[in-house]
């Protein structure tokens, strides 16, 4: 049966997502003058790792989600930590012409330089969807994102190798031809994603509507 094409959107979950990602002024100002905030800190390189996440502690303290709720859609989802590893999962719909479930890292400060390195390593193991990588080298909101498409193996672990030279930028899905090369040396912001959309309004071949599941083992450099 097809999913109903609108169905009630969650203002709640909207307040929430900006205001964990620090985009309410008011709120994230009282928030920021309570005894004892500390920002989250980014996490250190060690032998190319940026999140083992058989190691990381706490991880809801740095990765949110951001689904197409912020656009009026209904799709949830969320980053956890089990058996020493990171899933990825939820469920994406397309009513409210929505179509997109993602994770991100609250904006790393200071930013990380990773500019010794050709780009990222992924150790997935995924249910043969079609899945993007995200970076972010400004500190805004709504900023270009430097984008990689990478398709999964159902059940099976593997290796993504995502070269710095061969990101897309984009904004809003769209891409942005004269946009520079991501700087290596200020990385800000990670994020994972399932879409309905490629770019440009180009459909994701490998997308289906429902519940998904992305397992993560290591977010590294090489």
């Amino acid at each position: 049966m097809a999913e109903p094409t609108r169905q009630s959107w969650d203002a709640g979950r909207f307040l929430q997502t900006l205001s964990y990602f620090e985009e309410i002024p008011v709120l994230n100002w009282f928030q920021k003058m309570m005894p004892g905030f500390t920002p989250p800190a980014p996490p250190p390189v060690q032998a190319n790792l940026i999140f083992d996440f058989s190691q990381v502690n706490d991880i809801s303290q740095l990765w949110g989600a951001v689904d197409d709720v912020v656009m009026g859609g209904v799709s949830n989802s969320g980053l956890r930590q089990e058996s020493g590893v990171a899933l990825f999962t939820g469920k994406v719909s397309t009513a409210n012409s929505g179509g997109f479930a993602s994770v991100r890292t609250r904006n790393f400060d200071p930013p990380l330089n990773l500019s010794a390195h050709q780009g990222i390593e992924l150790q997935v193991k995924g249910d043969g969807q079609r899945y993007k990588f995200l970076l972010r080298d400004q500190d805004r909101w709504d900023s270009i994102a430097y984008a990689y498409s990478f398709d999964t193996v159902a059940q099976q672990w593997i290796t993504v190798r995502i070269p710095f030279n061969q990101l897309t930028p984009v904004f809003r899905a769209k891409t942005v031809n004269d946009a520079p090369l991501i700087g290596a040396h200020q990385i800000r912001a990670m994020q994972m994603m399932l879409s309905k959309f490629e770019y440009d309004g180009a459909l994701n071949p490998r997308f289906s509507p429902g519940e998904f599941r992305l397992t993560i083992k290591t977010i590294g450099v090489y």
